[in-house]
Order: C-alpha cells, then structure tokens, then sequence
C-alpha cells in the first residue's frame, strides 16, 4: 500500500485534489487506486521477533484507519488525528486526560451528549466546571481561572442555536490563562473551519456527519498538532476502552471523504437559497443561519470559514411546541431523523431529542439541509408549514 504524492508536486498540489484521490492512494502490488479493508485483528511479528508495525493488535489501529487518519490530518493541516469509534468517545478521551477536579470552561449550550458527559464527569467531582453563552467572549473570559483552568471548549457554531464563536479570539484567552483549547466545529468542517490554524490546541469532529456524508457509521476524531505526550494518552486511552475505529468504518470514512469537497458546496448553496427563502415566510418566526448577513456571528463565521457556511439551519416556527412536531411530521422529502451531514436532508424536533433539562426552543426545528434540487426541499418546508398551521 502506497500513498503520497511525489514530493517535487506535493506542495502544488491543491487540497482538493489530494484529499479526492485519498492521498494520491494506490497499491504498490495491484495498482488499485481504491484501499482494501484490512480485516484483521492478529498481527504477526517479523523473523527479529520485532512488531512490523506500530499496531500489533486490533485496538491498536490498522493500516484502513491509519490512511483515514492521514487524509483528515492533511484537512486539518495537522501533525497528528486520531480516530474513535464515535464522536462521544473521542469526546471522553479528552476529559480522561484531566487530572482529578482540573477547572474547565464549556457553553452552556453545545451538543447534548457532550454536554451530558461534561455534567456526568462533574457531578463525580472529576472536573470542575463553569460554563459560559455560546459566543459571548466577555463572559468566556471572566469564568477563567488564570493559571487554574486546565481546558476552554469551544462549538462553534453551536449546535443548535448556531451562536458563532472568534476561535483566534479564544486562542489568545486560552494562551494567557495557560488552558488548551478544544474546538467544535463538526457543523463547519474542513474545507470550511480549520480550528488548528485559528489557535486551537485539539480540533475536535464528529466524523459520522460532514466528514462521513453518507449516514451509515458512527466515528469521532482528534487532530492536534506538536504535542507527543497528549497525543500518547489519546492513543493509550483509546486502546484501553477499546475505541479504535473499526477498519470497515474506517473505509467507508475515506470513501465520503473524497466527494467532501463537492458535498460541502452543495450543501452550502442549498441553504443559503433554503435560508433566504424562508427568513420572511409568514409561518416562521426566525430562521438561523449563520450565512445570513444578519446573523450576529455571520462576520465572524464568514472569515472562519471562508464564506462557506454549511448547511446546518434552525427555524422558529409561529404557533406552538406541536406545531412545530407537526411540521416535521408532515414533511415528505425531508426524513425526519436526527444527525447532520449526510447526502439526505433532515428535519427533527430538538427539543424532542435534547430532553426537558436541555435549553432549547420548544418551536426550534433543525435541518441539515443535502445535496437535493433545492426547489424540492424548498416545496416540502412550504407544504408542511401550510399543513401544520392548520392544527
């Protein structure tokens, strides 16, 4: 197995390029331009009694999931990923990291897993925790503890209110305070956020959504750049729970990954068009979207992201909490399910899926707008609006 591109054109190459053909990937004794899925969990060691490889067991890594992690390394331009059977176990790699009652920082809306697990950890007196709006660095900034605070987490744009937050601003916060960074931004991802190149010392990703596409396996990833020692203890941590992204998973992964580019765009354009269509509709309160030009963090998320929003809007719709179950219930292009980034559009009720305990909108609906003619998706919203209005 072979990959890499020669090295008098690696740095003319462009991103897209390099991350379309997997790294420029090719098997040295087939010529397949497409990875085989490296299926065992046993490896044998060399004549010298001596590991052939850097893994020598199944939740060691595989050679599939070390090209995965490869290719999201040259997205992120990062040193080093890691990658995890899910999102939230990438998630706890993290916070197994921290010493017993360390002070951290996190929003006080975020993903509602992580946001769980956070609580979980703290109420086991394993961490000690302030928490902060989404987006409000003034208030970021007065729950640090300078010197004492071990970790700020950052999403960005925060899921599902979508409050946009300076990352390069919180860099500078976390740099002085002597805290690491961790940042969101599985909404945004490369090609759109590189949180590494902001100042972010882990860019965390839930990889099952943008970065995937496809809806069809669950994984979480880590990239950092020139910390050894940190990127040791996610790999021991990893190993000891056993969360290792399996090869099967892995594949699929690099498979999704060479369309992101193109998915991305459509992705993007669709809801902008979704997003300006429905701003002054007569059945919708608010529509968020960071690509509005009057969304309070479009500024912010327009130099993040290079002006490429995604395809992650909410809307408030007029009436009440079964209104708005109404609507999602009533759509017949958008699936009503919860995830975000694949090819297919979605429509869920938050509060539904977030619990009573969570902040959330009881009229919020979020879409995770595809790659569909967006006149279809556009027709669908309008039909079960109109339906739903009714009662």
């Amino acid at each position: 197995m072979v990959y890499g591109m020669k090295q008098r054109n690696k740095n003319s190459i462009s991103i897209e390029t390099k991350i379309s053909q997997a790294l420029h990937f090719f098997d040295k004794q087939t010529g397949a331009v497409v990875p085989n899925i490296e299926h065992s969990a046993t490896y044998s060691r060399d004549k010298d009694y001596q590991n052939i490889k850097d893994y020598w067991y199944r939740r060691d890594g595989n050679s599939t999931t070390v090209l995965a992690e490869d290719i999201i390394s040259e997205l992120e331009s990062a040193k080093r990923s890691i990658l995890f059977s899910s999102g939230m176990s990438a998630c706890t790699a993290i916070l197994e990291t921290l010493l017993p009652e360390s002070h951290i920082i996190a929003p006080t809306v975020m993903y509602h897993g992580v946001l769980q697990q956070i609580k979980d950890f703290e109420a086991k007196k394993r961490i000690r925790v302030n928490y902060y709006p989404a987006g409000n660095l003034k208030e970021l900034k007065q729950a640090v503890r300078f010197g004492e605070t071990k970790l700020i987490w950052v999403e960005t744009p925060n899921n599902p209110n979508w409050e946009v937050t300076d990352i390069a601003k919180v860099a500078e916060i976390a740099n002085s305070a002597g805290a690491m960074l961790v940042t969101d931004c599985t909404a945004t991802p490369p090609p759109m956020t590189r949180a590494l190149s902001l100042g972010a010392d882990i860019s965390f990703h839930s990889a099952t959504k943008y970065l995937n596409g496809h809806s069809d396996i669950t994984a979480g990833v880590l990239s950092i750049n020139n910390n050894h020692v940190l990127y040791e203890k996610f790999l021991e941590i990893r190993k000891l729970q056993g969360t290792v992204l399996n090869s099967n998973d892995a594949w699929l992964l690099i498979r999704g990954m060479r369309t992101l580019f193109l998915r991305i765009e459509r992705s993007s354009s669709n809801a902008m068009q979704i997003a300006t269509y429905f701003k002054n509709h007569r059945l919708v309160e608010k529509v968020i979207y960071t690509g509005l030009s009057d969304h309070p963090g479009h500024q912010i998320s327009k130099i993040q992201t290079g002006g490429q929003f995604g395809g992650m809007i909410s809307i408030l719709v007029k009436g009440n909490e079964q209104t708005a179950i109404n609507v999602a219930r009533f759509c017949e292009i958008f699936y009503p399910a919860t995830s975000l980034g694949g090819v297919e559009s979605l429509i869920e009720h938050r509060k539904t899926v977030s619990g009573e305990n969570f902040p959330v909108n009881e009229r919020l609906l979020r879409l995770s707008i595809g790659i569909e003619d967006p006149s279809d998706l556009i027709n669908d919203l309008e039909q079960a609006l109109a339906r739903a209005s009714k009662g």
